[in-house]
């Protein structure tokens, strides 16, 4: 089976029960054949795990189509375009779950590693045997069981196994790139494990004075040797890449609270609002009023930068 066209892609909304930690689309409603009704790729806002339970057909998951039978599970990231088709009656069950507040619930009180965490588990759609990965596998069965029946403290145990599935991908897709990366990708990830301490200090301090000679510190490096690897290893100097976080922090605010310009820019560790407003300008091209008014104009722009700047993770 062909892949769709790309010039139309589907966006399908699915939304959380208030009060638990996942969607789950269970029972006889999700026997059928697939792919019959749909004309596009579609892409969800949720992070999805499918378990085909009877069946066999085609999965597409963007430039790639591979096979599936009865017995594979599929881990879709949110935002990625995939379908499936199959040519009988095929059986999946579905769980949804918003991935970021999962890993923010693993580490609470470590931003750097969350972002780590989310990057990790986002990278790609895959799919696999249930026998090669029997423990992933027997959490998202007991997942769904538990949604099926409702039993007393449901949502507590389902929010745990799902903790757990959660620390399970992130060790399956790290698994496969180590599997894949090459001689320089490793170089490049020993580089930002040398500068790792930095960039957690400046998650937890970018309101405060930052200077390049306490990053090196918390690195046990020279400040000359530090400039160098930072550089290397996240495409951009330690006070740029300090700015950018306070950009990101600050458009935060700015979508979710009505703080005035200068407060935004004194929360954010900016000491003048002259300086705040010309590094929203450097990484955004426009000023934090515009932002204010049009933000939606400006997200992907920040994800670009967080992707360049730290890659690899």
């Amino acid at each position: 089976m062909g892949r769709k066209r790309r010039d139309t892609i589907e966006f399908r909304f699915y939304e959380i029960p208030q009060g638990q930690s996942c969607l789950a689309l269970l029972g006889e409603r999700w026997i059928m054949v697939y792919g019959r009704d749909d004309k596009y790729l579609h892409f969800h806002n949720l992070f999805e795990v499918g378990y085909c339970r009877n069946g066999g057909g085609d999965l597409i998951l963007d430039e790639k189509t591979v096979k599936y039978r009865g017995g594979m599970l599929s881990v879709i990231p949110a935002n990625f375009p995939h379908t499936t088709y199959s040519t009988d009656t095929n059986f999946w069950e579905y769980i949804f779950f918003d991935a970021d507040a999962v890993v923010r619930q693993l580490f609470p009180d470590n931003p750097t590693q969350q972002r780590e965490a989310v990057n990790i588990i986002n990278k790609r759609a895959d799919i696999f045997d249930q026998a090669q990965h029997p423990e992933m596998a027997e959490l998202i069965k007991r997942i769904m069981e538990e949604m099926r029946d409702k039993n007393p403290y449901y949502v507590e145990t389902t929010k745990n196994l799902l903790k757990a599935f959660v620390l399970m991908l992130i060790r399956f897709q790290e698994s496969k790139d180590d599997e894949n990366e090459n001689r320089e990708e490793r170089g490049d990830k020993a580089i930002l494990m040398n500068i790792r301490p930095a960039l957690e200090y400046i998650d937890s301090h970018f309101a405060e004075p930052i200077k390049a000679s306490e990053l090196a510190e918390c690195c046990n490096m020279s400040e000359t040797n530090f400039r160098r690897v930072f550089q290397e290893g996240v495409n951009m100097t330690p006070m740029d890449y300090v700015n950018l976080v306070r950009v990101q922090m600050a458009s935060e605010i700015l979508s979710k609270t009505d703080h005035s310009m200068e407060v935004v820019a004194a929360e954010c560790g900016f000491t003048t609002f002259s300086t705040f407003n010309r590094n929203f300008r450097k990484y955004l091209n426009t000023s934090p009023y515009q932002f204010k008014k049009n933000k939606q104009n400006y997200v992907n722009k920040l994800l670009d930068y967080r992707i360049n700047a730290l890659k690899g993770w």
